[in-house]
């Protein structure tokens, strides 16, 4: 693959969507550092990709959201809020510094009603 883009590989072409879809992107092998995640076709290094942040990947999430909702996520009735903060629990939104703060914010709600929230949606699992 030496000389050419990493996008013009099939390997590359066929993982386009999901590096997409992560947030993600696709570099040169050489480029490739410690946390990279280098991709391999017959046994040669062929392209690279570059996960992003954690923090940046709450963003992406939230705005996947709104777009999967058609609108802001704050205009969303309480019901489909809650199953916006299961959605987010499921993926780890929470682990990430401040998670609770932006997704508060972005649902136009308080922390208080986030953790209750998830508190209700524990208790409903039994945990």
């Amino acid at each position: 693959m030496t000389g050419s883009p990493p996008g013009d590989h099939p390997l590359a072409r066929a993982v386009g969507p999901l590096v997409e879809a992560l947030g993600a992107e696709l570099i040169a092998p050489g480029q490739a550092g410690p946390d990279d995640v280098v991709l391999a076709w017959e046994g040669e290094s062929v392209v690279a990709v570059r996960l992003p942040q954690l923090s940046e990947s709450l963003g992406r999430l939230l705005a996947a959201l709104e777009r999967r909702h058609g609108r802001p996520l704050a205009e969303l009735d309480r019901r489909t809020k809650q199953s916006v903060v299961r959605s987010l629990e499921a993926r780890g939104a929470f682990s990430v510094r401040h998670g609770v703060e932006t997704v508060a914010e972005a649902l136009g709600v308080s922390r208080f009603t986030v953790y209750n929230y998830l508190n209700r949606e524990n208790a409903a699992k039994g945990g």
